[in-house]
Order: C-alpha cells, then sequence, then structure tokens
C-alpha cells in the first residue's frame, strides 16, 4: 500500500533566523518516510534564501508584501499552489518557530483527517495558551484551557486551530485559499472560518505536543 505524499514547509523570513538551526534539524528528520519540505522566504532581499539553502532547506522566493499579514497570506498561497501542482496528498504546515515530535506525520495521518492539528502553545501575559479555539457562539472564540490540553492526550474536534503545526487535505487545497481580511485576525482565523464554511472540521490530536 503506498503511502500519503507529504509537503512540509511555510513561510519564513529572516525574522526567524534565531530558530533556523533548531528546525533544519529537526524538519529534516522526520520518521516519515513520503515527505519532501519547501520553505517561502518573503524577506527583502534574497540573503536569507540563500540561508536557508545553507542548511539544506529546500526554498523558493516569495512576494515582499507591504503588510506582514499579506506577506504571510501570499506565501502560504504559493506553497498551496506547489503542493497541488505536484498532487501532494497533504500539506503539513509546520512554522519555523515551531519544534515537532519525529512522528508527527506518522501520528496525524494515521487519524486520516483533512484537517489535524498538533499541539503548540503561545504565551499570554504570564501564561500559555494552546492554539486551539471552540466557537462558543456569536462568533466568540475561546481557547482550550492549557490545563485541559496539557493533561489529555485524545482526538478532540476545534473550530480554530494555528497553522503552526497542521496537516491539510489536498481535498481541502483544493477548495480553500488562505486570505487576510479588513477584519482582524490573520489568515489562520480565515482559513479555519472558509474551511467550515466549505463543510470541513477541524481536528486536534492532543497527543502530540511541540516545542515552540
Amino acid at each position: 500500500m503506498q503511502s500519503s505524499k507529504v509537503l512540509v514547509g511555510c513561510p519564513t523570513s529572516n525574522y526567524q533566523e534565531y530558530c533556523l538551526k533548531e528546525y533544519a534539524e529537526a524538519v529534516k528528520n522526520l520518521t516519515y518516510k513520503n515527505y519532501d519540505i519547501l520553505l517561502v522566504d518573503n524577506s527583502k532581499d534574497d540573503s536569507y534564501l540563500k540561508k536557508l539553502k545553507l542548511f539544506g532547506l529546500p526554498a523558493i522566493k516569495g512576494e515582499y508584501c507591504k503588510g506582514a499579514k499579506e506577506r504571510i497570506a501570499t506565501s502560504r498561497n504559493l506553497l498551496r499552489e506547489k503542493a497541488m501542482e505536484k498532487n501532494y496528498d497533504y500539506l503539513l504546515s509546520l512554522e519555523q518557530d515551531v519544534i515537532p515530535p519525529k512522528n508527527i506525520l506518522e501520528y496525524l495521518l494515521n487519524h486520516k483527517k483533512d484537517i489535524i492539528s498538533a499541539v503548540y502553545f503561545m504565551p499570554q501575559g504570564n501564561n500559555l495558551i494552546p492554539m486551539l479555539a471552540i466557537n462558543e457562539g456569536k462568533e466568540k472564540y475561546g481557547y482550550i484551557p492549557f490545563e485541559y490540553v496539557n493533561k489529555n492526550s485524545h482526538l478532540i474536534n476545534v473550530n480554530y486551530a494555528g497553522l503552526g503545526a497542521i496537516l491539510i487535505s489536498k481535498k481541502v487545497l483544493e477548495k480553500v485559499k488562505f486570505r487576510v481580511d479588513e477584519k482582524p485576525g490573520f489568515d489562520d482565523w480565515f482559513f479555519c472560518k472558509d474551511a467550515e464554511k466549505e463543510g470541513f472540521k477541524i481536528y486536534a490530536d492532543l497527543s502530540i505536543k511541540c516545542k515552540h
């Protein structure tokens, strides 16, 4: 039985240089066999692109847009186009500052879901919050509590997951583009909303915790 073909990558820029070495080691040493790597560099010049290649990371140049939100969404759509063009079964959106366990792909693929996230945390004041949320009604979203995520290791259904460590099927990529809006929020919020409008459910495997 042929294994699913996965493209692993993300938008990046020279702002992420501080974690380049650790990311390069992690992404090149995933235990899943059938995957490729592609980063999209949207820095102002080509110096960081050259550095990515020195670390053995396949990379292409993305458009430098004035706004950070536009830069990220534009680069992510380029990654989406490459995934569809080369007929990958899945895209693993793995941000450069997220360091996954080596077997992340085996675990995520095993669920056979169109959209499934691992867990990573963001600082909020003195606390850490997982980048997972549920719609509590009237477009009000609440993050899943740290304590719950930290103590549990099962599969859950969510309404929002950040794009830091998330597996997205070709079926989703064909129907949902990455975008920004005049409303507050980055492309991850709009991606999740658009995906749900297309009838896709979003899941998270709480057993897969990444360093961030």
